[in-house]
């Protein structure tokens, strides 16, 4: 599984040394390192569904840091992004916050607050690995359906009994239990609120017909 290789930090960053001294710390402390001179650069090399997270330069010439978490977000990236910035510029602060950053820590940054920053950006990816893993199956299952399953799953979640169903679909109480039955199956699910569940996590309740 992906998730058991080392988790990698990426340091994005136009100062060279910046980028040498930080690397430094963070082997020293065990973690892996991957350096970049621009978010371009980053791009061209991003890794997919390998765990990690970003310590990334606020600003840089050209492309900054709040361009490249807007093309991660796009490309669904799931790396944490930890901002850094020798600035002190609280609006963009506030605005890599908002879309998503995990912290922000100004430069120069005492060694603990970057390990702990660091730490915790890992165990977010960790988090949102699992959810990612949980989706993907969960969807595969739910394409395993029939379409006359498909209906019949889009309105068991919407809390319609047999008896409504069959109406509905225009078919016998008898058969739609076998078919509730088979969903049940093929989503591996013992109740309808797990059901449920997993239209709500994967945004289907407005799309299943």
């Amino acid at each position: 599984m992906t998730e058991a290789r080392p988790p990698t930090v990426h340091i994005v960053d136009d100062d060279l040394s910046f980028r040498n001294s930080v690397a430094r710390l963070l082997k020293a402390s065990g973690y892996q390192v991957a350096l970049y001179e621009s978010g371009k650069h980053f791009l061209e090399r991003v890794p997919e569904d390998a765990p990690g997270c970003i310590l990334l330069d606020l600003q840089m010439p050209g492309f900054d840091g709040l361009d490249l978490q807007s093309r991660l977000a796009e490309r669904d990236n799931i790396l944490p992004v930890v901002f850094l910035t020798g600035h002190g510029d609280i609006p963009m602060s506030v605005r890599a916050i908002k879309a998503g950053a995990d912290d922000v820590l100004s430069k120069p940054v005492a060694k603990d607050d970057l390990l702990e920053a660091v730490e915790r950006a890992i165990s977010k990816y960790s988090e949102a690995h699992r959810r990612r893993e949980w989706m993907s199956s969960r969807r595969a299952l739910v394409n395993t359906l029939t379409p006359r399953e498909r209906e019949v799953f889009a309105l068991v979640v919407r809390g319609k009994l047999n008896k409504q169903i069959a109406g509905e679909l225009g078919t016998s109480e008898r058969t739609i239990k076998a078919h509730r039955q088979a969903v049940m199956e093929k989503l591996k699910v013992q109740s309808v609120a797990e059901a449920v569940t997993i239209a709500e996590r994967l945004g289907l309740l407005g799309d299943l017909r």
